[in-house]
C-alpha cells in the first residue's frame, strides 16, 4: 500500500471531491440511493465521463440537487480497473462486508442479522448511485439523471427511496447532534494533540485519502504515488460504508411502556437513559460545557460521570462515542497513567475493580451521512394496537479513511461487543443483536444508581435488523473520470 505524498501544507482540493465528504446534503430533504450492475462498461464510461457529480466545493447557496457515485470492488473490476490497482485497496473492501464469516461475526452480522438473512446484499452490486434534491425536485432529478444513456450501461437491482429528512431518526430521536467536524483548515493538527482532551475535530486524513490523519501520518491511498499524472484512483476518495437498519418501532416503544408499567414519564425516561439523550436531543450530561466552539448538546465530556449515575456506562451515545481524550482520567500525572494504561492501576470509585480505559476516540471516528426510510411513527401511535408495521429504519452510511479502524473498531468494539466500559453481557441497547458473543451473553441492559447497585433489564428484545450492507469506494473526481477511462479501455 503506498502513500502520499507530504501535502499537509497544500490546499485541499475540494474541487476535486464528491460532496458528501464535506456536506450531508441536509438541506436537500427528498434522496433516493440506487444500486446497480454495470451492463455495458463502455456505454458506463461514457455516462460517467458525463455525469454531473456533486464536488466539494462551496456555492453562495446549497445546490437545488446532488449526485454523488460509490463503487463495490466488483464494480471497479466491471470498469476494467486491473488487478495490480484493486490489490492496493484496502483488505475489508477487496472481501466485502458479508464476504468472510468472521468479520459477519465481527460485525454482529449473526443470528437474523446474517448475511444469509438479507433482503439484498452489496457484493452483488457494482455502482451506487445517490440522488438528492430539494422537496418536490426528486422524481425530476432522477428521471433527468438516470437517462436511456444511464439504462444503457447499468441494470438497476435494488432502490431504496428515503423519507423526507427531517433530522429524526425512526425511534423519534433528534440524530447527528454529535457529528464530527472535519478540521480542513488545521486549527488542531495531530502532532499538537499529544495526551489532550477530546476535541470534536478530527484530521482531514480520517476521512479522505492522501490526507493526513490523527495518526499524523498520511491516510493509505491506492497508486497514489505511482498513477500516471491526473490518474490517481485514491487521492481525494474516501471509504464509503451502508447498511440497511430496519427498526421496530413499535416493539420498542411497547417494551419501554411494560417496563414502565404504562406511566408516560418513565417510559420516556428509560428511552433517554438507553439512548442517552431525550427526544429533542439533550443530553443526560448536563451542565456541561467541556469543549469550546460546539453546539450546546455537543459540549459535553463524561469526564463527571465516570461511574455512569447520569448517562448510564453502555447507553447509545456512550458506545458509538466514548468521547475520551487520549488521557481518559487526567489528574493521574504521567506515571500514574503508565500505570493505569498497562493495567497495574485499579480505579478508587464507586465500582470496585473496574479500570475504565477506553480507547482514545478520536482514532476511531466516522462522519454519518445516512437518511431514514419509512413513515414516521410517533411513540404514541406505535404503542397503539393497530400500530402499521410497515417497513421503516435508517440507511446508515458513514465515510472514512480506515474501514478496520473506524467502522469495524466501532461496529465491533463498542457497539456489538458484551463487554464494554466494564461493563459484562450486554451490547449496545438500541443496535444489539442479542445473540450470544463469544459465549458471553449480549441482551442486557444496566441502568447504574448513585448507590452503586444498578438496575438490570433484560432480556433485551432486538429493536433493529440488518437488512442488507456493503463497504463501496466514493472516489474523487479526477479518479471517478480515470474508472470511466477504464471502462471505454482508453487507459
Amino acid at each position: 500500500m503506498t502513500h502520499a505524498p507530504d501535502i499537509s501544507s497544500e490546499p485541499v482540493a475540494f474541487d476535486d471531491m464528491q460532496g458528501l465528504i464535506r456536506f450531508g446534503h441536509g438541506a436537500l430533504v427528498e434522496a433516493e440511493f440506487v444500486l446497480c450492475t454495470i451492463s455495458d462498461p463502455n456505454a458506463a464510461g461514457l455516462w460517467l465521463d458525463h455525469a454531473p457529480v456533486t464536488s466539494a466545493e462551496a456555492l453562495d447557496a446549497p445546490p437545488k440537487v446532488a449526485l454523488q457515485v460509490a463503487f463495490t470492488v466488483a464494480g471497479l473490476r466491471a470498469m476494467g480497473v486491473d488487478e495490480g490497482h484493486i490489490a492496493e485497496f484496502s483488505q475489508p473492501f477487496q472481501s466485502g462486508m458479508s464476504g468472510e464469516d468472521s468479520r459477519s461475526r465481527r460485525l454482529g452480522d449473526t443470528g437474523v442479522n446474517a448475511p444469509s438473512e438479507w433482503d439484498w446484499k452489496g457484493a452483488d452490486a457494482h455502482i451506487l448511485i445517490m440522488l438528492y434534491a430539494r422537496k418536490g425536485g426528486l422524481s425530476e432529478w432522477k428521471d433527468k439523471t438516470l437517462d436511456s444513456s444511464f439504462l444503457a450501461a447499468f441494470k438497476q437491482i435494488h432502490s431504496f427511496p428515503t423519507r423526507p429528512n427531517d433530522g429524526t431518526e425512526p425511534f423519534g430521536f433528534r440524530d447527528g447532534i454529535s457529528e464530527p467536524k472535519i478540521d480542513w483548515k488545521d486549527a488542531r493538527p495531530p502532532a499538537k494533540h499529544g495526551r489532550e482532551d477530546f476535541s470534536n475535530l478530527i484530521s482531514p486524513g480520517e476521512v479522505v485519502l492522501g490526507y493526513r490523519n490523527e495518526y499524523d501520518e498520511h491516510a493509505a491511498a491506492p497508486d497514489v504515488n505511482d498513477a500516471p499524472p491526473g490518474a490517481h484512483l485514491g487521492r481525494n476518495g474516501s471509504y464509503l460504508v451502508m447498511r440497511q437498519l430496519a427498526q421496530d418501532v413499535p416493539g420498542f416503544w411497547t417494551y419501554l411502556d411494560t417496563m414502565a408499567d404504562g406511566d408516560n414519564e418513565r417510559r420516556e425516561q428509560l428511552a433517554a437513559l438507553m439512548v442517552g439523550r431525550r427526544r429533542d436531543g439533550t443530553p443526560l450530561i448536563h451542565d456541561r460545557h467541556d469543549i469550546a466552539g460546539s453546539p450546546r448538546k455537543n459540549d459535553f465530556t463524561y469526564d463527571d460521570d465516570v461511574n455512569g449515575t447520569s448517562c448510564p456506562l453502555g447507553a447509545h451515545i456512550r458506545r458509538a462515542n466514548p468521547r475520551t481524550g487520549d488521557q481518559p482520567h487526567r489528574g493521574q500525572g504521567r506515571l500514574g497513567w503508565l500505570l493505569s494504561t498497562l493495567g497495574f492501576r485499579r480505579r478508587r470509585d464507586k465500582l470496585p475493580g473496574r479500570h475504565d480505559l477506553v480507547a482514545s476516540t478520536r482514532f476511531h471516528r466516522l462522519v454519518r451521512r445516512g437518511r431514514a426510510y419509512g413513515s414516521a411513527l410517533t411513540p404514541e401511535a406505535a404503542l397503539r394496537p393497530d400500530a402499521p408495521k410497515d417497513a421503516r429504519g435508517l440507511f446508515f452510511i458513514c465515510l472514512c479513511a480506515d474501514l478496520v479502524r473506524q467502522f469495524e473498531f466501532v461496529q465491533n468494539a463498542w457497539i456489538a461487543s458484551p463487554t464494554f466500559n466494564g461493563l459484562t453481557g450486554e451490547a449496545d441497547p438500541l443496535l444489539g443483536n442479542r445473540q450470544p458473543f463469544c459465549g458471553v451473553a449480549s441482551d442486557g441492559f444496566t441502568i447504574q444508581t448513585p448507590s452503586g447497585i444498578g438496575q438490570r433489564l433484560a432480556p433485551l428484545p432486538q429493536f433493529v435488523t440488518v437488512k442488507g450492507g456493503g463497504y463501496f469506494f466514493l472516489p474523487g473526481l479526477t479518479a471517478l473520470r480515470t474508472i470511466a477511462r477504464h471502462g471505454r479501455q482508453e487507459v
